[in-house]
């Protein structure tokens, strides 16, 4: 691996909180950060005020340069990535990169991946991780070539998962983890001292995919601890969901947060069991006990705030 410079310049791409957290670990270890490119603006929200991604107001608040392409491989782009003569590029929860964009830096580009690659490849393998009911997680820098999280493997790291943790929980692990990697990596980089390895393709590794609302709804026929990790999973983005009917009128809402209560009970999945501040949802073996809960268009609340407002209602779940 040949030697960078001292101080290699670096142009970071990404968008989300995740990547901020990065970046603000590099500018600590006083990196040299030529410029950001992340997300344009767009619309968001009920009253769709323009949104600036988080990377980019962090940028904007350090004084970085800021790109923002709506095509990578925009030729007014490319001149203006090459006028950087960038040595290094890292990229924490961006895009796919064209190759045009990816070989352009004497010493490459390389991206942060919230997995133990090859396990959990694509858009959310924090939340998948969670679902499959994983023990452990982890960190991998990798060097990006034509294909999606199949470059070969710089360094990793892994994070152990409790039961108990949300996607959110090991979101915020992995966050601060990978931070400390991507510095050490541009460390090894930096000293012409690193040593990779390639992926191997096995027949049992596990995908990531992207999550879309079908995919987040509550299947009850499924056993307890299934569908406890599926909603600790989901949580706090995008977040599991179901239909609870009313007096027979349909009322969807998102679940933050549950236990699981494993019992060897008589009850057919889905029966509900209410009392003054709780509700447990009979299941394959337990029941799924809710505690934090929010309905379309309101704020998210403790179970016995709803429980408050539905009075005594008949509660049940169809589907």
């Amino acid at each position: 691996m040949k030697k960078a410079p001292t101080k290699p310049r670096i142009i970071f791409m990404g968008t989300p909180e995740f990547a901020v957290a990065i970046l603000d670990k590099l500018l600590q270890e006083k990196a040299h950060i030529v410029a950001v490119i992340t997300a344009v603006d767009k619309p968001a929200g009920r009253g769709k005020k323009i949104h600036e991604s988080a990377v980019k107001k962090y940028a904007l608040a350090n004084n970085i340069p800021v790109l923002q392409p709506k095509n990578l491989k925009n030729d007014a782009f490319i001149a203006e990535l090459a006028s950087y003569n960038t040595d290094l590029q890292i990229v924490v929860a961006f895009r796919m990169l064209p190759k045009v964009v990816w070989a352009m830096p004497k010493l490459g580009t390389f991206n942060l991946h919230a997995s133990l690659l090859p396990d959990y490849r694509g858009a959310a393998p924090i939340n998948w991780a969670i679902i499959n009911g994983e023990e452990k997680s982890g960190v991998t820098t990798f060097f990006i070539d034509d294909k999606i999280d199949t470059g070969n493997i710089i360094l990793q790291e892994e994070v152990p998962i409790k039961e108990t943790d949300s996607a959110g929980d090991l979101h915020d692990k992995l966050m601060k983890k990978g931070a400390n990697l991507v510095v050490e990596t541009v460390n090894q980089i930096t000293a012409g001292t690193i040593i990779t390895k390639s992926q191997k393709e096995l027949p049992d590794t596990k995908p990531a995919p992207k999550l879309y609302p079908e995919t987040c709804k509550i299947n009850w026929e499924k056993d307890v601890t299934t569908i406890y990790n599926h909603i600790r999973g989901l949580s706090p983005y995008p977040t599991a969901w179901t239909t609870l009917y009313v007096a027979d009128k349909p009322l969807k809402f998102k679940i933050y947060k549950a236990t699981k209560i494993a019992d060897k009970h008589h009850l057919a999945p889905k029966t509900i069991v209410r009392t003054k501040k709780t509700l447990h949802i009979a299941v394959k073996n337990g029941f799924i006990a809710l505690e934090e809960v929010q309905l379309a268009g309101k704020r998210k609340m403790a179970i016995q705030d709803l429980l408050n407002g539905l009075a005594s209602n008949t509660l049940l779940l169809k589907d």
